[in-house]
């Protein structure tokens, strides 16, 4: 059986290093980058499971990489910062990053984060029905993991999907962070469910809402999210 892959990407060798030898410790083949332009060939090259991003290269910046490596590949992408700057964090998961961590981080940290990931299914939880559903102008399509609005395609990343199918399969119940949590990232989440936030601020976005004017994602403060089957639904 194939071994995975994983790419790391960094300048620097201390934290190439540190990730390279974690990364091979969990069974992952590693191929390395020092920059955003040969991480990108590397991309291509090699199709990776699993990218390990540094924000900060001398070349093509993280979030540049991250967005043309998102148009080819599914891979699991892990953005790593020097920097404390939410922004950072919101625009890399905002171009299709899966997680972030800042330097400098622990290796047991990013390892217990790795492993979440890849228990993460990349298709429809279980029990979760795969019929396609429609609600007013917005169309699910579970099966096929497509999202349109008005008629047009959606460029979801696989959380925002994720968490918009997992609403949607249960119209009005109310999912806690907890549960989004486990279903979205996986039971053995290592992080503060902060990160629940971002990509459901994203997700509205792309679906034209906001959490002052939800059409279809409505905040439960203090307890987590409810999906709105009709359009018109009001916080």
């Amino acid at each position: 059986m194939a071994r995975p892959r994983a790419l790391v990407v960094e300048d620097s060798p201390e934290f190439m290093l540190l990730c390279q030898h974690l990364l091979e410790k969990e069974g992952f083949d590693v191929v390395v980058a020092t920059d955003g332009r040969g991480a990108v060939e590397q991309a291509q090259k090699e199709r990776p499971d699993i990218a390990i991003l540094d924000l900060g290269l001398p070349d093509v910046d993280g979030i540049e990489v991250c967005r043309q490596i998102r148009q080819f590949t599914d891979a699991y992408i892990v953005m790593v910062t020097g920097r404390t700057d939410e922004l950072d964090k919101v625009v890399g998961l905002s171009v299709g990053a899966d997680d972030y961590v800042t330097k400098p981080f622990s290796p047991r940290e990013l390892a217990a984060r790795i492993q979440a990931m890849r228990r993460r299914p990349r298709n429809s939880a279980a029990g979760q029905s795969t019929a396609i559903r429609e609600y007013g102008k917005l169309r699910i399509d579970p099966e096929v993991r497509e999202v349109t609005l008005d008629g047009q395609v959606l460029e979801l990343t696989k959380i925002e999907f994720g968490i918009l199918d997992l609403l949607s399969s249960a119209p009005r119940r109310t999912f806690t962070r907890g549960q989004l949590l486990e279903d979205v990232w996986g039971d053995n989440w290592y992080g503060d469910d902060h990160i629940i936030d971002v990509h459901v601020g994203n997700l509205r976005k792309k679906l034209g809402e906001s959490a002052s004017s939800p059409r279809h994602i409505r905040t439960l403060r203090g307890v987590g999210y409810r999906f709105e089957p009709d359009p018109g639904a009001t916080r």
